[in-house]
C-alpha cells in the first residue's frame, strides 16, 4: 500500500493526539488494514510538517492503546485485531494460579465434573459394548445417544423428535455445520451487531457476505432485523438471545416473538446458539418453541459440564435433518462415539443436570462478587451466567481502559473484539468470572478493575 498519511485538517487537540485517532478511525474503517506497515515515526513527520518528536509520541501512545505493535528490526505495524480469529496468534487456554489475571475467558469453572468423568469411564472400560464404541458408526447405530440428546433438550427447555437431533463435536461444530449444509457461497448471513466472532470467521471460509443488526439495551432490535430482510433478502440470521455474548441480554419473549414472525414472513434460517441456556434458571421460551419450521437450535455440554467433551445436538426441522447429517459427515466423519457415550451417561443418569446446576450456584456468588465490587450501578444488565458486561464511564475509551488493566496484570475484553464493525463498537469491555478457579484472584482482579474505574482517564484516554 502507498504510505500511509493521515487527515489532519479537521481535528483539534494536541498533535500526537490527532495522529492516534485518524489512525485509529483509519484501522477501523479499514483504510489502514491489520498487519499494515506503518512508516518510520521521522518519514510520517517529514510528510506531515511536525516534529519527530510529535510522531514518536504518536506511535507510542498508538502502541499503548494496542493498535499497533513495534517489532524490533522490522518497524511497526497494526496489530491484527482479536476480533478476527482466522488472523489472531493463538493464546493458551489455560488456567494458571499465577500471573496475569485472566477475565477475558468466557468458560466454565473447572474441577466439577472431573469425578463422575472417571467414574463413566470405568464403567465404559469394563462394559462389554467398548469395542462398538471404538468403530466407525452413523449416527442410527447408536440410538441412545440420540435419546441423551432428547433429554439434555428437556433440559434445556424444549421437546422434540428423535429424528431432528444431530449429534455435534460442540457448539462451534454445530454452528459450522449448519453453515456448511445449508447456506451456499455469496448468501448473507446476519448475526447481533456484537457477536461470538468465530462464527465471521466461518462465514469468511465460506465465501458468506455478513451484515450486523443493530441492537439496544435490550439486544437485538426486531425491526432492525426487519429492515435488513426487507432490502437484502439474508439467508440466515445467527443470534444468542440468551446471555448475549458479550452484553449478557437475554431477550424478552416478546422481542423473540417478533423476530420468529419477521424469519417466517421473509424466509429466513433463525440459528438460536443457546450454550449458555443451561446457566439460566428463568430462561424465556427458545425460538425454536416459537419457530419450530425456522430455526436450528444448538446447545452443547461445555459450558454447564466440560468443555473437553466436545459434545453437543443441534435441533432442527425434520426437512433439514438429513442435511446436517450429511455436514456432520463431511467434516468429521462421526461425532466421537467414545465421548458422545461418556456424555450420554451423564445426562441419562442426572449427572448432567446436576452439574449444570453446580455450574449456576457458582456463577449467581460470582455475579454477586462483582455486584459487591463494581457496584450495581456499574453494570446494566446483572447476569446469570460467567461474564459481565460494563460501560465504561464519560471520557474512558476501551483500549485504553484495557490496556491500563493489562499493566495491572489483569487481563480483560473490550467491545471492538466482539463488533461485526470495528468502528461500531460502544465504549464498554466484558469481564469473565469463571475462567479463574481461585476466588481470590478473581476478588483481586475485580478490585483492580474498580480502582482503575476510578481513575480519572487521562488527557491522552479522552475521546476527542
Amino acid at each position: 500500500m502507498a504510505i500511509w498519511k493521515p487527515d489532519l485538517s479537521s481535528r483539534v487537540g494536541p498533535k500526537y493526539l490527532q495522529i492516534v485517532e485518524a489512525m485509529a478511525e483509519d484501522i477501523a474503517t479499514g483504510r489502514l488494514p491489520q498487519g499494515a506497515r506503518l512508516p518510520p515515526h521521522r518519514e510520517l513527520a517529514y510528510q506531515l510538517d511536525v516534529s519527530p518528536n510529535t510522531t514518536s509520541r504518536a506511535y507510542a501512545e498508538a502502541v499503548k492503546r494496542a493498535l499497533l505493535k513495534g517489532e524490533v528490526g522490522r518497524g511497526t505495524f497494526v496489530r491484527l485485531s482479536k476480533s478476527d480469529p482466522a488472523q489472531a496468534e493463538p493464546e493458551s487456554l489455560k488456567r494458571a494460579a499465577s500471573g496475569p489475571i485472566d477475565l477475558s475467558r468466557n468458560l466454565p469453572m473447572p474441577g466439577f465434573s472431573e469425578r463422575h468423568i472417571r467414574r463413566v469411564m470405568a464403567e465404559i472400560a469394563n462394559d462389554a459394548g467398548l469395542r462398538s464404541l471404538l468403530d466407525y458408526q452413523t449416527d442410527t447405530d447408536l440410538p441412545h445417544h440420540r435419546v441423551a440428546g432428547q433429554t439434555w433438550l428437556d433440559n434445556c427447555g424444549l421437546a422434540s423428535g428423535l429424528d431432528c437431533i444431530v449429534p455435534v463435536v460442540g457448539g462451534q461444530h454445530g454452528i459450522l455445520c449448519v453453515l456448511m449444509a445449508l447456506l451456499q457461497s455469496g448468501d448473507l448471513l446476519l448475526a447481533e451487531a456484537l457477536t461470538y466472532t468465530p462464527v465471521l470467521a466461518m462465514a469468511a471460509r465460506l465465501n458468506l457476505q455478513t451484515g450486523a443488526v443493530a441492537m439496544d439495551g435490550d439486544g437485538v432490535m426486531p425491526e432492525a432485523f426487519e429492515a435488513w430482510c426487507r432490502d437484502a433478502k439474508p439467508k440466515a440470521f445467527y443470534l444468542t438471545p440468551t446471555l448475549q455474548a458479550p452484553t449478557t441480554v437475554t431477550l424478552s419473549e416478546a422481542r423473540r416473538t417478533r423476530i420468529a414472525e419477521i424469519a417466517a414472513q421473509y424466509g429466513v434460517l433463525l440459528i438460536e446458539d443457546d450454550v449458555f441456556g443451561p446457566l439460566k434458571s428463568d430462561n424465556p421460551v427458545p425460538l425454536v418453541q416459537i419457530a419450530p419450521e425456522t430455526t436450528i437450535y444448538v446447545t452443547s455440554l461445555s459450558k454447564a459440564v466440560a468443555p473437553g467433551l466436545r459434545v453437543g445436538f443441534l435441533k432442527a426441522p425434520a426437512k433439514l435433518a438429513a442435511a446436517l447429517h450429511q455436514s456432520v459427515n463431511l467434516s468429521v466423519w462421526m461425532t466421537p462415539p467414545l465421548t458422545l457415550e461418556v456424555a450420554s451417561r451423564l445426562i441419562e443418569d442426572g449427572t448432567a443436570a446436576e452439574l449444570a446446576s453446580q455450574q449456576q450456584r457458582v456463577a449467581r456468588h460470582r455475579q454477586r462478587l462483582v455486584q459487591d465490587i463494581l457496584g450495581m450501578a456499574a453494570i446494566p444488565s446483572p447476569s446469570d451466567g460467567f461474564h459481565v458486561w460494563l460501560p465504561l464511564p464519560q471520557g474512558w475509551r476501551a483500549d485504553v481502559f484495557s490496556s491500563e488493566c493489562a499493566r495491572l496484570s489483569v487481563r480483560v475484553s473490550e467491545a471492538r473484539s466482539f463488533a461485526m464493525n470495528a468502528s461500531d463498537a460502544p465504549e464498554a469491555i466484558r469481564l469473565c468470572v469463571s475462567h479463574e478457579a481461585n476466588e481470590e484472584r478473581v476478588q483481586r482482579g475485580l478490585e483492580i478493575v474498580a480502582g482503575v474505574l476510578r481513575q480519572k482517564p487521562s488527557g491522552s484516554s479522552m475521546v476527542i
